[in-house]
């Protein structure tokens, strides 16, 4: 059984907030990037 859209940006909604934690304590470009894209993937 696969995921619903709301279940997967649920998910992605999530990850980008714990990453954004993580990039506060210890920013970096990769971080940066994958929060960028992660961004991104919500948006369309």
């Amino acid at each position: 059984m696969g995921q619903t859209d709301s279940q997967f940006k649920a998910f992605i909604r999530v990850t980008l907030e714990t990453l954004k934690e993580i990039y506060e304590q210890t920013p970096n470009e990769k971080l940066q990037r994958l929060i960028d894209n992660l961004q991104k993937t919500l948006e369309d």
